[in-house]
């Protein structure tokens, strides 16, 4: 069977369920984070290229101030997956790319912080072992399940 562009898990349907009853400003510190988590994989593939940071950081200023302009919004992103095309497909590199340029989208739409996370989760499967990849999808798709919830907790107080 062919690899799929991004992976899937068990965890995609709640997930989802549970990013359309969260907060824009929380999905965005969620997106952050999960893109973050794998940012590691672009930056050993291209450590001069510093696209993808600038994205999440910019992302952690606008939740933190709900100050933002679309045009630079729509710039970060798209620089982001300009990046990510510089990486060959099935690359881990190319995922995590994708998942800050979505990580920053989320200022915007809330649901783009679905599509951070769902590349944060490819780029790790891609990053392990043909026979581990399935269970390490599984597992970082857990732990963005997990952290959603605690951020949704941390948000209400």
């Amino acid at each position: 069977m062919p690899k799929r562009i991004t992976a899937a898990s068990s965890m995609d349907e709640p997930i989802e369920q549970l990013v359309r009853k969260t907060d824009r400003k929380t999905l965005a510190i969620w997106a952050a984070d999960c893109a973050e988590r794998v940012l590691i994989y672009f930056e050993a593939e291209r450590p001069l290229d510093v696209r993808p940071r600038k994205a999440i950081e910019a992302c952690r200023a606008w939740a933190a101030t709900g100050a933002f302009r679309m045009s630079d919004v729509r710039k970060t992103s798209l620089a982001c997956h300009a990046a990510a095309r510089g990486v060959k497909e099935f690359d881990p590199a190319r995922s995590a790319a994708r998942a800050a340029g979505h990580a920053i989208a989320t200022a915007h739409i809330g649901t783009h912080s679905i599509a951070a996370a769902i590349y944060a989760a490819t780029a790790v499967r891609d990053a392990a072992d043909s026979e581990d990849a399935r269970a390490a999808t599984e597992k970082e798709r857990d732990w963005q399940y997990e952290h959603l919830i605690n951020l949704r907790r941390q948000a209400a107080r």
